[in-house]
């Protein structure tokens, strides 16, 4: 069971399909831009953490993040 404020990872969260999607279709060569994936996010209406989470999970890099939002 996990702590109340213990944060989520890779094998406890399940991803949207949509998301899922989206990340692959835009990653090339499993890399995706910051500036595409907060687009995506927007686009998507979800947090930039379930973009990030999705790249993640998926093995995508994110590149040229210059605000931190991804990690």
């Amino acid at each position: 069971m996990r702590g109340e404020h213990e944060k989520p990872t890779e094998s406890n969260i399940e991803l949207d399909p949509r998301v899922r999607e989206a990340v692959l279709k835009a990653a090339t060569e499993g890399r995706i831009t910051c500036p595409v994936a907060r687009e995506l996010a927007d686009r998507l209406g979800v947090d930039p953490g379930v973009i990030g989470e999705a790249c993640n999970q998926l093995r995508i890099k994110i590149k040229s993040c210059v605000l931190g939002c991804f990690r």
